[in-house]
């Protein structure tokens, strides 16, 4: 803010300026002292607040607009401190549906991107978030990754990434990567750190002595906790705790126990880590959540808090946003009453951007590069002979590591022995057990290796994703060879997307020609295409309620225990690669 700036804010404040906008005589929930202000208005000048107060009259000139906000309660713009937009959102269509609700503020990671894309992409990305009617931050990508050609990040690109000043600190990182390895990671940890920014923190499962080993790091939040337990074992380490109440993790309501305990809230911070389309729509984005905060029992101005204020705190921020104050960015949300988190206005940087959940402020479309729409680089058509799995005992049986599915995102590894027919291995449905493969589509395009899955359920028919985590990997699932390589061919022509196949027709697809991983479509079209996704898989036999989810998440590096990239199979739990032959 200039110079100029902020003498007409003081003007304003002073009475001797004139504001553009005053929201006149509500009730404030004031986060920083936890008081209701009856008969409160606020004077706003530009992006900023001038005036908190109950004489704004003098504010108030021939070109300001008056919201009356009489019998109304008055709360900061909501914050979401730990999102992934890059998951399946073009921004631009993303925000038509998180404007209205009331959120003013989201922190991303970038995390998605840089394994395809690399710096350029995730400039590419970030340049996407700019100029929008609301802010958007984000972390850098720490990229653990099980993937030898996505792990880790050069030290001068985080140091390029980290003096933008929309990049409030390193993405979360996995404890186990950092304990197992911890030197490609510390480097990044010391630019971050020595740039004043915050290390996000990922710490499930961590015990004790691990736990105080990953926060003496220098970690300084997580967003892991699933019970009041983990919570306060993390908040008495100095921990911002976020509470995930998205499409993923449900854990609010567990949570809500620690209410009971005394224990001080205001290291506590409501998030989404991600909303499907579906759950965008049906129920919204943060206001959802603070709104469930209070119905869980949470009292009006802790849910605020912990959606505002707590999460402006951690990421150093409070001096613009998370409080209504002057000199903050005017941020500000007119509700029915403190129990009722329905925005009737939602102000930001001092423009009403919506009124009655109607967008009044148009996101910016972003141009982006020619690269960042053809990140699927697969030099051939694959053929169903790539994803054959050879073995020399003709007539015999070969022992295998197996990816066994027990959970929609939890496996383990188990040993099955399988018949070897004309030198090869196939899938099972009578065992529930098919082929998976996982492609590169960047770095070492091509690459593959495939192995096999347990407990999909799958009868017939592939699906395949290019959205796979912490990799530039795509990944398939299916009982024979023919339909995989129709539906990785299929994303090919894409350039991104989820496919199902059978019988080598395509029964549903969903584009994602953005990195391989971002839809174009709308927020409504994204749904319906993931609603056929669902039913698609459901037909083939799969049983997860997302599909194309339990797929991706296969790649990642965050959950137990075996998972699959084109280099082959890794125990996280052991933190090392495993054959799929069993000697």
């Amino acid at each position: 803010m200039s110079i100029a700036e902020t003498k007409e804010l003081m003007d304003v404040a002073l009475g001797v300026g004139e504001a553009d906008l005053v929201v006149y005589n509500g009730t404030l929930l004031n986060v920083y002292t936890g008081e209701f202000m009856e008969k409160c208005s606020i004077s706003v000048k530009g992006e900023k607040i001038a005036y908190v107060g109950g004489k704004p009259e003098d504010t108030i000139g021939k070109k300001t607009s008056v919201i009356d906000a009489t019998g109304k309660t008055i709360i900061p713009g909501l914050i979401d401190g730990h999102a992934h937009i890059a998951w399946l959102y073009n921004v631009s269509e993303f925000l038509k549906h998180v404007i209205p609700g009331g959120t003013t503020t989201i922190i991303t990671e970038s995390m998605e991107i840089y394994p395809v894309l690399g710096y350029e992409g995730v400039s590419d990305f970030l340049d996407s978030l700019c100029d929008q009617p609301i802010k958007i931050f984000a972390t850098a990508p720490a990229m653990v990754s099980i993937s030898g050609s996505a792990r880790g990040i050069p030290r001068e690109i985080i140091k390029k990434l980290l003096a933008r000043k929309d990049i409030l600190g390193l993405g979360e990182t996995y404890w186990q990567a950092l304990l197992q390895d911890p030197g490609y990671l510390l480097s990044s940890f010391d630019e971050t750190l020595s740039a004043g920014k915050t290390l996000e923190g990922h710490s499930a499962g961590a015990s004790e002595k691990k736990l105080s080993a990953y926060v003496a790091s220098g970690i300084s939040s997580c967003h892991e906790p699933t019970n009041a337990k983990e919570v306060i074992e993390r908040l008495r380490l100095g921990l911002c705790v976020m509470i995930r109440e998205g499409s993923i993790r449900r854990d609010l309501e567990e949570i809500s126990k620690i209410k009971e305990t005394g224990i001080n809230p205001r290291r506590l911070a409501l998030v989404t880590d991600g909303v499907t389309p579906k759950d965008l729509l049906e129920k919204g984005y943060m206001e959802f959540i603070v709104q469930k905060a209070i119905d869980c029992g949470f009292d009006p101005v802790t849910a605020v808090q912990m959606a505002t204020l707590n999460v402006a705190e951690h990421f150093s921020l409070d001096n613009i946003i998370g409080g209504i104050a002057p000199g903050k960015y005017a941020d500000i949300l007119i509700i029915p009453d403190s129990f009722t988190i329905k925005a009737e206005y939602v102000i930001s940087k001092g423009k009403v951007v919506a009124e009655n959940g109607k967008l009044l402020s148009s996101p910016r479309i972003h141009t982006f590069s020619h690269e960042s729409r053809n990140s699927i680089k697969l030099p051939e058509r694959l053929k169903p002979s790539d994803f054959e799995i050879k073995h020399e005992n003709a007539g015999l049986k070969a022992e295998v590591r197996v990816i066994d599915q027990i959970t929609e995102l939890v496996t383990k590894e188990v040993r099955i022995a399988l018949p070897v027919v004309d030198g090869r291995l196939d899938s099972n449905t009578g065992l529930d057990i098919i082929k998976i493969a996982a492609i590169d589509r960047h770095n070492s395009p091509g690459k593959l290796f495939a192995g096999f899955v347990k407990g999909f359920g799958m009868k017939s028919g592939a699906i395949a994703s290019s959205a796979a985590w912490d990799t530039s990997d795509i990944i398939v699932a299916g009982v024979n060879d023919t339909d995989m390589a129709c539906a990785v061919n299929r994303i090919k022509e894409m350039q991104g997307g989820c496919v199902v196949c059978d019988k080598e027709k395509i029964l549903a697809e969903l584009p994602l020609p953005l990195f391989g991983i971002i839809s174009d479509a709308p927020v409504e079209a994204l749904a319906a295409q993931m609603v056929e996704i669902n039913r698609a898989a459901s037909g083939l036999g799969i049983r997860f309620s997302d599909p194309m989810l339990t797929l991706v998440t296969l790649t990642g590096a965050a959950i137990p225990y075996l998972r699959i990239c084109e280099e082959g199979l890794f125990n996280l739990k052991e933190g090392r690669s495993k054959d799929l032959f069993v000697k």
